[in-house]
């Protein structure tokens, strides 16, 4: 399994325009894509802004051309992801899987629910 990694960054005001793009467009776009095996979008609050690192699960690198066409370092960030940041990272990273924990339970979570000045409200929450 490979991990793609990539970063973007919103106006804190103006942060939620990312997360409903992710979940409305990419998500379904990519769950159409064989090979896709999952992701996640996480936050943290950085002064004005909120960076968003988003990891993606992959059977293989095949499965990621099917994505992202032959140049995969290269980002994907559609018009409408553009608008929505202030800024993003071009290119992505891979990262093989060595080992994978999972349990059954899936989190969703508002943005900004769980973050107080950048510091998890709980120890759970981590």
């Amino acid at each position: 399994m490979i991990i793609r990694e990539w970063r973007g960054r919103a106006r804190a005001a103006l942060s939620g325009a990312y997360v409903n793009h992710f979940r409305g467009r990419v998500m379904p776009e990519l769950a159409g894509v064989p090979g896709f095996r999952g992701a996640c979008l996480t936050q943290r609050r950085a002064g004005d802004f909120v960076e968003f690192l988003v990891l993606t699960r992959w059977e293989s690198m095949d499965s990621i051309r099917r994505f992202a066409g032959s140049d995969v370092e290269k980002a994907v960030v559609e018009p409408a992801a553009q608008a929505a940041l202030a800024s993003f990272d071009a290119c992505v990273r891979h990262y093989e899987v060595l080992e994978e924990v999972e349990s059954e339970v899936t989190h969703t979570v508002e943005p900004d629910a769980r973050l107080v000045d950048d510091q998890p409200t709980s120890p759970l929450e981590l």
